[in-house]
């Protein structure tokens, strides 16, 4: 074949066209390699994994994606591309698209939203198939929204039609809302997490075993497992034992008989709860005179121990030896009398 046969061959637009696909499949399939072969070895040797998930599930989209425009290219190039032509090539552009930002932020929520919910050993690690399923739901939507704009459709009623059924699904899932939407509260403002002490106004008390993304589990002292909904969670008055600190305060009332010295009742008690076994020092133990009452004088010891979990058992050894301290000093403990006047 003379040269000039060749150049001819190559002055034809659609000789052009078949090296432009050409030159975008190369393209593709360097891309491909490069990722596959060595931006893997680079992000093998880092410490996430993420880089490593969005590599192996991203590339095959990429390589289409690549393919794709080289398609439009073509099609432009050789004179056929027609409106409708665009508006098919352009969908399948941005179906390719949305799938890649899908891939990107779903792999962001798997590592990152994982390790972070492990990190701050909550209950979030439930919301992550909720947040996983959201997002997918965002983009695919808004994908949609696109592609109908492409094509010259009104997306009003579109728009419209997902407000109408979005009102009448929350009306539907009232109460299955609430109890998601308090659940997400609970855990964003790390009112508890697993293995807290708390106790809620309505007087259930125990351990958080575990927060779901409806209801939060709490392991009562009688070795029970009480189910709350999240909804109720959210608007109750909760007490955390644990929060801001483990350390917590014993506080034991008791009286003694009118005419009780107040200092010497004072030093006897003090000097018991230092020898308590748990009690810290700083802050250090008190005992201070709150009241003259109908038939007793009385007082509060109040002492700290290192731990939520001591406390029960430093305020019942504490009681027992203020008990017997103030009986060995001779102070009476008095029990409820009355004094009756009869007049002649």
């Amino acid at each position: 074949m003379e040269l000039n046969t060749i150049i001819e061959i190559f002055k034809n637009q659609y000789a052009e066209a078949a090296l432009i696909f050409l030159l975008f499949v190369v393209i593709g399939k360097i891309v491909a390699v490069v990722l596959r072969k060595y931006m893997k070895k680079i992000t093998d040797k880092t410490k996430t994994k993420f880089d490593d998930i969005l590599l192996e599930k991203a590339e095959p989209s990429l390589t289409y994606l690549i393919i794709l425009i080289g398609v439009r290219f073509v099609l432009v190039h050789i004179g056929i591309m027609t409106l409708l032509i665009s508006r098919i090539i352009n969908s399948f552009i941005t179906v390719l698209t949305v799938y890649f930002i899908i891939i990107v932020v779903d792999t962001f929520i798997e590592v990152w939203g994982t390790n972070w919910a492990k990190n701050r050993k909550s209950g979030i690690e439930a919301m992550l198939p909720l947040i996983h399923k959201l997002s997918k739901v965002i983009f695919i939507i808004a994908g949609l929204i696109f592609i109908l704009n492409l094509w010259d459709k009104d997306i009003t009623g579109f728009v419209a039609g997902l407000g109408v059924a979005g009102i009448v699904l929350g009306f539907a899932l009232k109460d299955s809302l609430s109890n998601i939407f308090g659940g997400i509260s609970i855990i964003l403002d790390s009112t508890y997490k697993v293995g807290d002490r708390i106790k809620i106004d309505s007087g259930e008390s125990g351990i958080v075993y575990d927060i779901g993304l409806r209801s939060t589990k709490i392991k009562t002292w009688d070795n029970d497992i009480l189910i709350i909904p999240n909804g109720k969670m959210a608007n109750s008055k909760i007490q955390n034992y644990v929060q801001p600190s483990i350390r917590s305060r014993c506080v034991i009332d008791f009286g003694v008989v009118y005419g009780s010295d107040i200092k010497k009742v004072k030093d006897v008690v003090m000097k018991t709860i230092k020898k308590v076994e748990n009690v810290i020092e700083d802050p250090e133990p008190s005992v201070a005179f709150v009241k003259m009452n109908d038939f007793s004088l009385d007082f509060k010891a109040k002492f700290w121990v290192e731990n939520i979990s001591q406390r029960y058992a430093a305020k019942e050894k504490a009681t027992c030896m203020i008990y017997d301290a103030l009986n060995k000093a001779k102070i009476s403990i008095p029990f409820p009398t009355r004094t009756v006047y009869l007049k002649k």
